[in-house]
């Protein structure tokens, strides 16, 4: 079967098969099947069933934006299944409205019942094929993080079992026990290695290393766009991961995929359209209120309508952003930026456009051109920016991802002269669990903050 198929490696080809190569062969293979399997489930449906017949292109719409065609170590259709299943009836919920509208529901539903276990059989022949593939050597070179004694069992495994897509070249870590393969270097080298070999996947087994230095390292790899493994730090103890599309289990030892959505181009993609057209849209609207500031400003004092600062944004670059003006010029005027709300050089004005946030109108800007986006880490200053990433551990990782006008940190009252260190923790934790729905959250908290505010001043 494997041969009737385009996509199929030549041994020459697999040999060489790793990293973006082999991951985009395995999702075609995947996507070629499962496309046959929703088109064979809607072939029944007749041709005035337009809903039930767009269910297979939405459904496939779905699993490519989920990155439903991504598979893992040890892929089994029957875990799956669920994930499957649920992908399906968020595409039923979506075209529910077309279907009760055109009197289709009831074929809707059923094609949809089709669907899910087509869809599951379609995962146990495309993952049949996979291992055939993996066994003849399409795989994917790996480090394995940790030299003691679970470091060693992954990598006797993943070189007796060929079926699971790694090719392990070697350690990163201090060796503890007998080793299957030479130790390349320690996890500060991680980076270079990762060029040097063409690393493509990081098994994560926990030697001797602290969990604090493997940190920021792992965020590079991830960054980079590599798979990143890692091994439960209590499963020797009975404590195991649920199963499920994000979890393998390598002959009784369980590997964690670390999520990497924020990270991934798509993300940034999708990320992006959404501040071009919300941006665009808020500057139209605003317009009339951004022109009444301008001329506000403009005659409460002698100075500049607007005030700029040089921030830090997304991997340490800078940029100016900008606010309207709200304190009178003085020798501080190109430094301060967060003030208190009785600061004697505030404005009439500038306390108003403050109270409503107004003064930060100019922002959208900045989003529209791309310097920043509607929700990220605060930009710093460059001085403090240094100084922080030096004193603080985790600060310097916030800049993997765009700047924003709010962000996680700010919807948890952490705003002036508040923990540096809690702000980045938080900036952290909203990168690693990046999604759409979180940046709307933040921004309904957001608005919802800016409203209770001005009400209460």
């Amino acid at each position: 079967m494997a041969a009737a198929l385009d996509i199929a490696p030549t041994r020459a080809d697999a040999a060489a098969g790793s990293g973006r190569t082999t991951t985009m062969r395995v999702a075609a293979l995947i996507a070629s099947f499962d496309a046959i399997a929703l088109g064979a489930s809607a072939a029944w449906a007749v041709r005035d069933d337009y809903a039930a017949l767009a269910l297979p292109l939405v459904v496939f719409a779905v699993l490519l934006f989920t990155r439903g065609f991504t598979v893992g170590l040890n892929p089994a259709a029957l875990d799956w299944a669920p994930w499957l299943a649920q992908r399906v009836a968020l595409s039923v919920v979506v075209l529910a409205p077309v279907a009760l509208w055109l009197d289709d529901a009831e074929t809707l539903l059923l094609v949809a019942l089709v669907m899910i276990p087509a869809l599951t059989f379609a995962r146990v022949v495309s993952f049949a094929i996979l291992r055939r593939w993996r066994r003849a050597g399409l795989l994917d070179r790996a480090l394995i993080i940790g030299a003691g004694r679970v470091g060693a069992q992954l990598g006797e495994l993943f070189l007796e079992h060929r079926s699971y897509g790694i090719d392990p070249v070697g350690y990163v870590g201090s060796p503890a026990t007998q080793l299957p393969l030479p130790v390349l270097g320690n996890a500060s080298e991680l980076d270079a290695l990762v060029r040097q070999y063409g690393i493509s996947r990081i098994v994560v087994a926990f030697g001797s290393e602290h969990e604090s230095d493997l940190v920021s390292v792992l965020r590079t790899a991830v960054k980079r766009n590599l798979e990143v493994y890692v091994v439960p730090r209590f499963y020797e103890n009975g404590v195991l991961p649920p199963a499920g599309p994000g979890v393998d289990n390598v002959r009784g030892i369980p590997l964690q995929r670390v999520r990497r959505s924020a990270t991934r181009r798509t993300a940034f993609v999708v990320k992006r359209v959404v501040d071009v057209s919300v941006s665009s849209a808020m500057l139209v609207l605003s317009a009339p209120l951004a022109l009444a500031a301008a001329v506000a400003v403009k005659f409460s004092s002698p100075g500049p309508v607007l005030f700029r600062q040089c921030r830090v944004g997304r991997d340490g670059n800078t940029f100016l952003v900008a606010k309207f003006r709200t304190m009178r010029v003085n020798s501080d005027s190109d430094t301060q930026w967060s003030v208190e709300d009785d600061d004697p050089r505030l404005t009439r004005v500038g306390r108003f456009l403050r109270r409503t946030s107004m003064d930060e109108i100019p922002q959208l800007w900045s989003v529209l051109r791309g310097d920043m986006s509607l929700v990220g880490p605060r930009p710093e200053r460059p001085q403090f920016a240094k100084q922080y990433a030096e004193e603080i551990a985790g600060y310097e990782d916030r800049q993997r991802f765009p700047a924003g006008l709010t962000g996680w940190a700010q919807v948890h009252g952490l705003r002036g002269d508040t923990s540096i260190a809690e702000r980045a923790r938080l900036d952290n934790e909203y990168i690693e669990l990046w999604s759409p729905w979180r940046d709307t959250v933040i921004l309904i908290r957001t608005v919802a903050e800016v409203l209770r505010s001005a009400a209460r001043r």
